[in-house]
């Protein structure tokens, strides 16, 4: 019984030892695999992030928890030590320049995350680095393949093109939800940029919320004035509805969420039923009832027209800032544009319409004789 008994612990101990080498084998060819897969399935090779605000970080960090790029292969770059610190601190792993051409050596996707009035600064920066290239060949500190991916505001792609020398760029407007990854982009780029590298970057702005694609650059201008500074519109509404419920007696706590949770599932509602916004006011506005009321005094005070002036006067900001002309819309003169917004789309000023409130002085308005030869009544 004795021998018996031994003979079995020998063969459980040899069994044991079997299924252990094996397990181990199998966990070290896993990691080996995770190691490659994680290297050759980065996006680009290299990834470099000028500027760490806010909406960098945005783009930044689903790149990593979506797996979509290794940290190490993220380069970050700011005028800030302060920033550069809370870089390491947030995403371990990626890798931190003390100067641009540091940051860009050997990348090929280049994000411009600084603010409109810094941009020559970098173009200066990567123009430089083109130089330093030139005295030491084989250094790759710009790509000849390098794409530039601007989240800058209001300033056109051929402004990258022309101040940096690079000639593959890509210009995209996020919104403040990509924060939290519900944001929306509208995104477009030069020509040279191929199918393959545009699916590419596509899957970078998708990762923290939707991308829409536009050939035509003049549309990211557009897009400003709605998706891009849209949700001050909305926040400005929140406020509003807010300020109402605590003057009519809630407490500030109660009256945010049932704001926060009407917007919410009012959103959600016309995205899952697809029906026209008319519609659906509609269906919620009975005869002569409360709802029927307070649609009465937004109309009457003109709230559509605020609305779209609102969009308009922030449609012209963005060209004004992309040095164009911003001549376009209700109460501007049909005036050629100087230039053109982008794509080869010259625009030009469209004839005066009314508007509750002048931006400008009206034109034509009041039944005076207007540039045109009619009459507005």
């Amino acid at each position: 019984t004795n021998s018996s008994n031994t003979l079995t612990t020998m063969m459980t101990n040899r069994l044991l030892a079997a299924t252990t080498r094996h397990l181990t084998q199998r966990l070290l060819s896993h990691r080996a695999n995770l190691s490659t897969a994680s290297t050759s399935n980065n996006i680009f090779d290299k990834i470099t992030f000028i500027g760490t605000g806010k909406m960098s970080q945005a783009l930044l960090a689903p790149l990593i928890t979506q797996k979509l790029q290794t940290p190490s292969s993220i380069t970050a770059y700011d005028v800030s030590n302060t920033a550069l610190e809370k870089v390491n601190e947030l995403y371990p792993g990626v890798q931190t320049a003390t100067s641009i051409p540091e940051a860009i050596h050997n990348s090929n996707l280049i994000v411009y995350g600084v603010k409109p009035q810094n941009c020559e600064k970098v173009h200066s920066e990567i123009r430089r680095a083109k130089l330093l290239e030139e005295d030491a060949p084989g250094n790759n500190f710009v790509r000849d393949d390098a794409i530039l991916l601007s989240i800058v505001a209001g300033t056109p792609i051929q402004n990258f093109v022309d101040g940096s020398l690079v000639q593959r760029v890509a210009r995209s407007m996020p919104n403040t939800p990509a924060q939290i990854g519900a944001g929306v982009t509208v995104w477009s780029c030069t020509d040279n940029i191929d199918a393959k590298e545009r699916k590419q970057i596509k899957t970078i702005l998708d990762s923290f919320g939707k991308s829409v694609f536009v050939d035509d650059e003049s549309f990211i201008d557009m897009s400003t004035s709605i998706s891009g500074s849209g949700p001050a519109y909305i926040f400005l509404l929140m406020e509003a509805m807010i300020d109402a419920g605590v003057h009519m007696g809630f407490s500030r706590e109660t009256a945010t969420i049932l704001v926060h949770h009407t917007l919410l599932g009012s959103t959600k509602f016309a995205m899952e039923t697809g029906e026209h916004p008319a519609v659906l006011r509609n269906s919620v506005t009975s005869p002569a009832g409360t709802t029927a009321s307070a649609i009465y005094e937004l109309e009457n005070g003109k709230f559509r027209t605020v609305i779209k002036d609102a969009i308009w006067a922030c449609y012209r900001r963005s060209l004004e800032m992309g040095g164009q002309c911003s001549q376009v819309g209700p109460n501007r003169a049909n005036t050629p544009m100087q230039g053109s917004l982008g794509g080869g789309a010259d625009i030009t000023g469209i004839r005066s319409g009314s508007s509750h409130h002048p931006v400008e002085p009206p034109m034509g308005e009041m039944g005076v004789q207007s540039s045109f030869g009619d009459k507005r009544h």
